[in-house]
């Protein structure tokens, strides 16, 4: 974990916008109004997926990925100006949120200014073809890190950047050198020392994969050397598995509680049930009472947390990455808003950021999440399958508020009826 890394940041609750598809117009400007609904869902920080120009040669669809970055140093012009970029930072700073900006690193648009004027920072094959560690990725043209002078014009940026938002979301992070992290990590604090680092990390499949090509992909125990948080995609594979229904619940939770004991003991997870990468929760969480109970969980777990732009809103399309594919917001699948925001509240308190952590299968897809922190107890239980079923807790007998809720809930001789609402209840631990 890099030593500056601040636990705090367990509290954070992270948005990510897509420029082109949050509104109609598709612009920087065009989001100002939404803030203070965005703020209203607990939002700590807004993660604007790149807003960089995009790259013509190759390009996937009409419009291209904003991974397929052309200049690194400019501002889309679909999107606005770079004073508009400047206007939105603002904004989103006077409605006490921060912002972080997504670095693309990786990779550039096969006619970026890089390539043009640097070709040899970028990988080649025997036959002086550009190579692509992933050969899905068509689009784009990957960097060579073994140019230092690379290495200075990405800082460069990154400080550039650093004077004017809060932090970076690093996108395909392992398969950029960790000393170059590192290094970069070392130079932006000169500029801002508060700056937060999010890396996309990957899968352990992928790792493999592409460790048998003769390629290093960095873990995320590697990650944590140079970053504040990881993704959870070290046990996506997991999760999905479990989700689709082809192994027990006890074994998504193994890997969950693996995590707190190969990392850091101040390791940041940046939870997320969706992402632009992934398909909607809601479309993996057709049964409302499952994706209300799923969302509560994620929310409690121990770490940051993602709400991708329309999951609030429950919709079930993951908008095109290539095209145009604006959000309708006006047919909204369900409201999540409340249940984000009081989740969100309840993060905020000592017991879930510094307290011990464990989770625990039990029968009838129901997990427990609890947190103990001296003599105080908080436990998460929620019904993941839409089973309901008597479930032991270690608190007293009592009747106890439903912190989610204000609902009353009783334990009695250490057993509690979870029925299809999420539940939060604290007290004083009988063990």
């Amino acid at each position: 974990m890099a030593s500056q890394t601040d636990i705090k940041l367990r509290k954070a609750q992270i948005y990510c916008i897509f420029v082109r598809n949050h509104t109609k117009k598709g612009t920087l400007k065009a989001i100002e109004p939404d803030l203070e609904r965005i703020k209203q869902l607990g939002t700590d920080c807004i993660w604007l997926m790149p807003i960089y120009p995009i790259g013509k040669k190759d390009r996937k669809g009409k419009e291209g990925s904003p991974y397929s970055v052309k200049d690194y140093r400019a501002v889309d012009p679909k999107l606005g100006t770079w004073q508009d970029f400047l206007k939105l930072v603002e904004a989103i700073h006077d409605h006490g949120m921060k912002v972080m900006l997504d670095i693309v690193y990786n990779h550039t648009s096969r006619d970026s200014v890089l390539l043009q004027v640097h070709p040899e920072w970028f990988l080649h094959d025997k036959d002086g073809k550009l190579l692509n560690k992933n050969p899905e990725w068509t689009d784009v043209a990957e960097l060579d890190y073994s140019h230092k002078a690379l290495w200075n014009y990405q800082i460069t940026t990154l400080k550039r950047f650093a004077k004017i938002v809060d932090g970076f979301r690093c996108d395909v992070a392992p398969q950029v050198p960790i000393e170059f992290w590192k290094e970069a990590r070392k130079e932006v604090a000169k500029v801002n020392p508060k700056t937060v680092w999010l890396a996309e990390s990957t899968s352990k499949d992928y790792i493999q994969s592409l460790g048998e090509k003769g390629y290093h992909v960095s873990s995320d125990a590697e990650l944590y050397s140079a970053f504040d948080m990881t993704y959870d995609y070290d046990i996506d594979q997991t999760w999905r598995t479990y989700v689709n229904g082809d192994i027990p619940l006890k074994k998504y939770v193994e890997a969950l509680n693996t995590q707190g004991v190969i990392y850091p003991k101040n390791y940041i997870k940046m939870r997320a049930l969706e992402n632009h990468d992934q398909p909607r929760a809601h479309s993996l969480f057709i049964n409302e009472n499952d994706l209300f109970n799923w969302t509560a969980f994620s929310e409690f777990q121990k770490g940051s947390t993602l709400v991708y732009a329309g999951q609030e809103a429950g919709f079930k399309k993951t908008p095109s990455l290539f095209d145009k594919d604006k959000l309708d917001w006006k047919s909204q699948q369900m409201d999540l808003s409340a249940l984000i925001l009081r989740m969100h509240q309840l993060s905020q308190s000592d017991i879930e950021v510094s307290g011990t952590y464990k989770v625990t299968a039990l029968e009838n897809d129901i997990v427990e999440v609890t947190y103990r922190l001296g003599e105080i107890i908080r436990v998460g239980l929620f019904s993941l399958k839409g089973m309901s079923g008597e479930v032991p807790v270690a608190l007293s007998s009592d009747n106890y508020t439903n912190m989610i809720n204000n609902s009353l809930v009783k334990v009695e001789d250490g057993i509690l009826m979870v029925d299809y609402e999420p539940i939060v209840i604290q007290g004083k631990t009988n063990a």
